[in-house]
């Protein structure tokens, strides 16, 4: 058998700096617990290694959990000027983020982009499990004499978002001659989508979607995209993928939706509250598959953001094209 060839980054796209904004090149600091795989990646950069303190330029940040260590090391260490944070969505950051909004450094770079491949791959699993009735199999004892499934060849697909994870995702889509729609924050066409709309039109292709697969960051303005009225345009035959954040559906509105029988199924990486509480309505559900936020593991994505790392040390010891520049008033 042939070694597979591994994830790759589908997003290197960098950003054109004003030089207000550059940070200055030094050394490296690998935080809050230095990790042999990602101090590696700076080495191979070409960084140099400093523990936290007046010389870090550049901070990885690692953990997904301690903002407020972040917070601490930017106040105490005011001479970092670039952090780099783990995951592609930054929302766990949000508060930090809006404390240095107005500041031209420190720059902010997340992994956006990086854990693609994963993340859509995972999606289009979702996307196949719900459409062939997986979850009622998977739960049942006896033998099913009534035959249901639906096809995904040919159906419209909507992806909310534009970013790598939906980019990928249509790509991986293309064999199924799908029809998609992306909605995004403008109608800039994106690559291999039949459509793209704004995020006004969003109850206009609702109604004549099979399939909708939330890949948008999650902001103020994200927050319960998916309410009981925008569910209520969907068809009764519609399956809903969420593989971006739990927070972008409300869940008591999908429980009665799914209830009621006015969707097809639900896949759902993410979920709000997120874990899922133990006896929660969507566990054993069988229209509901729920995947514990785990679209890309640790083997996955620690490859991937490795490889982002090496791509920023580079630019900040360079010509500075950061890859997955954050904006930290937008929020992503």
């Amino acid at each position: 058998m042939s070694e597979a060839r591994g994830h790759r980054s589908t997003d290197v796209e960098t950003a054109d700096l004003p030089a207000e904004r550059r940070p200055r090149p030094g050394p490296v600091t690998v935080a809050p617990r230095p990790s042999a795989v990602f101090v590696t990646a700076v080495e191979e950069a070409g960084g140099t290694l400093v523990p936290l303190g007046d010389e870090t330029r550049g901070l990885i940040w690692l953990s997904y959990s301690d903002v407020a260590g972040l917070e601490a090391a930017l106040a105490a260490h005011p001479g970092i000027e670039w952090v780099q944070l783990p995951w592609a969505g930054v929302d766990a950051f949000a508060d930090v983020l809006a404390r240095h909004a107005d500041s031209p450094r420190p720059l902010w770079t997340s992994a956006k982009g990086a854990y693609s491949e994963p993340v859509a791959e995972h999606a289009l699993m979702l996307v196949l499990s719900l459409l062939r009735v997986v979850p009622s199999r998977v739960q049942a004892t006896t033998w099913d004499r009534e035959q249901r499934g639906i096809s995904l060849y040919g159906r419209r697909v909507v992806v909310v978002g534009a970013g790598g994870i939906a980019r990928e995702l249509i790509r991986l889509l293309a064999p199924f001659e799908t029809r998609v729609t992306v909605v995004r924050r403008t109608a800039e066409p994106v690559e291999g989508a039949e459509r793209t709309v704004g995020p006004d039109e969003l109850d206009d292709v609702l109604p004549q979607a099979d399939v909708v697969v939330l890949a948008a960051a999650a902001t103020a303005e994200t927050r319960a995209l998916l309410d009981a009225r925008r569910l209520a345009l969907l068809p009764p035959t519609a399956v809903l993928v969420n593989v971006a954040r739990g927070d972008l559906v409300d869940t008591e509105a999908l429980v009665a939706a799914l209830q009621a029988g006015r969707l097809w199924g639900a896949g759902l990486d993410v979920t709000s509250p997120e874990p899922l509480p133990d006896g929660h309505p969507l566990w054993g559900d069988p229209r509901v598959v729920v995947t514990p936020h785990q679209a890309d593991t640790p083997e996955m994505s620690a490859p991937l953001l490795a490889g982002r790392i090496r791509h920023n040390v580079r630019a900040l010891l360079g010509d500075g094209g950061f890859a997955g520049v954050v904006d930290p008033a937008a929020g992503y």
